[in-house]
């Protein structure tokens, strides 16, 4: 939970909430309401509440065999409120029936009033009963992290306890803690935000249009001695209308487009085009090289 709220803290992303449960929990839950035989039935269906509501929860667990008494048991779990403390007081009472429930309890108490004790930077912790995950693995703490509220988007991040996972290749009786982060979706959040610095959003000063494999490849050659001067170029991954290459040089921010058709390869030449003004002239390497730079 530290590594997340550090590396979320080091993205910008303030109030980005890690979210905690326990499979233990859920199991304990499942046998004090009597459909410890449905528990992935169950789970399943308590992870949805966010989106489809207490009454669609309630629907899909009855079409799955769970009786009306046992969901009437778990309903405090509907409107489950309060601080992190009140949280674990209210399964306390929810689970005392349950051994392994109550071990649930005592790990996620401890895990959380280490976690409030040490303090976050710039993440949120929350005790959420509904999170299920993949259940066929964890055996523990389970984490979902959810972005800053004022952005849609789903979690960007997950994971969770295991016991003997590396059983199945070999590497018996070796327990961990396994975490991902949801590359794209962290990306999309950090754009939204507009929270990349300068240096990874500028673009390419110019944009060698592609009229074909070899064409490209001479392209290349000439993007790659670019480069090596410190230039920003890029060659257009497709050979399709010049149209589109023009639009996502625009869409980019691009300034300049390099044409190099035949003609150009012939005379040793490049055709360097303004997209701003329409200008374009034509010029050897070495001009080439000082007009971009």
């Amino acid at each position: 939970m530290q590594l997340y709220d550090s590396v979320f803290a080091q993205l910008g992303l303030e109030g980005v909430t890690i979210k905690i449960n326990n499979r233990k929990i859920l199991s304990g839950i499942a046998e004090v309401i009597g459909a410890k035989d449905k528990l992935i039935d169950f789970t399943v269906a308590l992870d949805k509440l966010d989106k489809i509501g207490e009454e669609g929860v309630k629907k899909e667990m009855i079409e799955k065999g769970i009786s009306e008494s046992a969901i009437e048991k778990v309903q405090p779990l509907f409107h489950f409120t309060g601080t992190i403390s009140e949280k674990i007081s209210k399964l306390s009472a929810l689970l005392a029936a349950s051994e392994e429930g109550m071990k649930g309890v005592e790990e996620l108490r401890f895990i959380c009033d280490h976690v409030i004790t040490l303090g976050l930077n710039k993440a949120i912790l929350d005790l959420d009963v509904t999170l299920a995950r993949g259940l066929n693995y964890y055996t523990g703490a389970i984490f979902e992290v959810a972005p800053p509220k004022k952005v849609a988007m789903g979690s960007i991040g997950g994971g969770g306890r295991y016991d003997d996972l590396t059983g199945i290749f070999g590497l018996p009786n070796v327990s961990g803690v396994g975490i991902s982060f949801g590359l794209d979706r962290i990306y999309l959040v950090v754009e939204e935000l507009n929270l990349f610095p300068e240096t990874v959003t500028s673009t390419s000063k110019a944009l060698f249009v592609n009229y074909g494999e070899k064409e490209a490849l001479h392209s290349m050659k000439a993007i790659t001695k670019l480069r090596g001067f410190g230039i920003k170029v890029e060659l257009y991954p497709d050979n399709v209308k010049v149209g589109k290459q023009f639009q996502y040089a625009d869409k980019r921010g691009i300034s300049y487009a390099v044409i190099v058709g035949e003609t150009e390869m012939s005379e040793g030449k490049f055709a360097l085009k303004n997209l701003i003004t329409g200008e374009q002239v034509l010029l050897d390497f070495d001009g080439l090289q000082k007009a971009l730079k």
